[in-house]
């Protein structure tokens, strides 16, 4: 015999199994369900932030923007047109379309108020002249 004509009545069998686990009837009962606590609508509303942009923009003298800068909340990006390298042509390959937004980041404000710390009061009272008693 050869070595197919082993293959097949195993495949046969294989098969028949598979068709007879496949045919089987599910049982008729209906499925069990669990009952769900009934929760009560709160009626949340969700309302969201008015849009606080800022934008600024910078123009030359011949009314032509140069410069637009846009805070949103606490993001400041600054956005520049694009201006061709040397002689390229518009649709060259060195002019393309975009230019992306330059973010402002690690930016200190120096006119706000700081907290004195503790060796700041300390220097300060040592420095100060002490108050001579009132006159009686």
């Amino acid at each position: 015999m050869t070595r197919t004509s082993l293959l097949w009545p195993a495949l046969l069998l294989t098969l028949g199994a598979h068709t007879a686990f496949a045919q089987s009837t599910p049982s008729q009962a209906p499925p069990k369900l669990e009952k769900l606590e009934e929760v009560t609508d709160d009626g949340v509303t969700i309302t969201a932030k008015p849009a606080e942009n800022k934008i600024t923009e910078k123009r030359d003298n011949s009314g032509n923007v140069t410069e637009a800068t846009v805070k949103s909340g606490p993001s400041t990006y600054t956005l520049r047109p694009n201006h061709p390298a040397g002689t390229a042509m518009p649709g060259d390959v060195m002019s393309g379309n975009l230019r992306g937004a330059q973010w402002t980041v690690m930016e200190f404000d120096l006119g706000k108020k700081k907290k004195k710390s503790v060796e700041e009061e300390a220097e300060q009272e040592f420095n100060t002249p002490p108050q001579s008693p009132p006159a009686k």
